[in-house]
């Protein structure tokens, strides 16, 4: 069978002309469902929505693209989607853009300061994206990072907030909280398991620790080093639970909380009887470890819907042309992880 007797049998792919006489709309309408616009009434839109998915129909974003000028999608750069804090925010952030009508396209960066973060963002500004959301960036900075001019970007906890419109947690008030939280107890000190070096929020929250405990006087004592994951607080508890002085330890996540308190309830020492332990988040199941866990909330769900709107409105003109600088405020959430050091 030669090609043209191949392509002569392949499936027409279903028109917009399809969708309209299967739904009874005009193409028009069709349209207007396929690129998000809200003038459609919702049972019109539904009765199309299912003409689509029945039909196997599919929108020509490049056509769409040609007509209107742009996509309809956003581009998201992410570093390591296994740890928790990049996953929770990316999974806002898809969500947020979809109810905004926004396919997304995802990029991750493992490793952003080799040049791997600008080969990403020269790929996804050939791609069919009107804007673009940097979860995480590492330490690359605005100089290291070159995007074109008039492309609408958000970006969250990075050295490129200030350049562009951001979205951070409260990661200093938040940080602040805990060791205040644990030195109001009657802590003596606060040890701390710090997060991935090549984090920026890492890098804050270790900081206002270190600030925190110079301001009451406190010399600080050596920080451990973690990587975000349970097992690299488990590690760092096998040592801080060889240590008597060790009576409070904050945490720069909830996950390398969970390890340490394994540590120390394996080196016999209870939790908070012996070592009070804060951790960093509020993931869900930091209410559900034994006991349960006493941390600093972030809402995901609001820096992802934030860094959504931030690009929105770049790409509808109703940006001011100055970066916007939203920060989300964290709580502290006291369980049973923490109390009064033992007499």
């Amino acid at each position: 069978m030669d090609h043209a007797q191949r392509g002569a049998q392949r499936p027409k792919s279903p028109s917009i002309g399809d969708v309209a006489r299967l739904a009874g709309v005009s193409a028009q309408t069709v349209s207007r469902v396929s690129t998000g616009a809200q003038n459609v009434r919702p049972a019109t839109r539904m009765r199309v929505q299912e003409a689509m998915s029945k039909l196997g129909y599919v929108p020509n974003r490049a056509a769409r693209a040609l007509r209107s000028g742009a996509f309809g999608a956003l581009g998201i750069i992410t570093q390591r989607l296994e740890r928790t804090g990049d996953a929770l925010t990316t999974a806002a952030v898809v969500s947020s853009a979809q109810e905004r009508g926004y396919a997304t396209t995802l990029l991750e960066v493992r490793n952003p300061d080799s040049g791997e973060l600008r080969d990403a963002s020269d790929r996804l500004s050939h791609l069919a994206v009107d804007g673009l959301i940097i979860i995480r960036a590492g330490h690359a900075t605005h100089r290291s990072l070159t995007l074109p001019p008039a492309l609408p970007v958000a970006v969250s906890d990075s050295r490129l907030v200030g350049h562009y419109s951001s979205v951070v947690a409260n990661q200093i008030g938040g940080t602040q909280e805990a060791v205040r939280h644990l030195l109001g107890l009657g802590h003596r000190t606060v040890h701390h398991i710090a997060g991935a070096a090549d984090s920026q929020p890492a890098v804050v929250r270790s900081a206002t620790w270190r600030r925190c405990l110079n301001e009451h006087g406190i010399v600080p004592p050596e920080p451990l080093q973690g990587d975000w994951t349970a097992r690299s607080g488990y590690q760092a508890g096998q040592r801080l639970a060889a240590d008597p002085d060790v009576t409070a330890v904050y945490c720069a996540n909830d996950e390398m909380a969970f390890g340490l308190m394994r540590a120390l309830h394996e080196a016999g020492r209870r939790v908070p009887d012996d070592v009070s332990v804060i951790g960093f988040d509020g993931i869900a199941l930091s209410e559900f470890s034994s006991p349960p866990l006493t941390t600093i909330r972030q809402d995901f769900t609001r820096i992802g819907t934030e860094l959504v709107r931030l690009v929105a409105e770049q790409l509808d003109g109703a940006a001011t042309g100055t970066p916007s600088r939203v920060v989300v405020p964290t709580e502290l959430l006291v369980r049973g992880t923490t109390a009064p050091p033992a007499r």
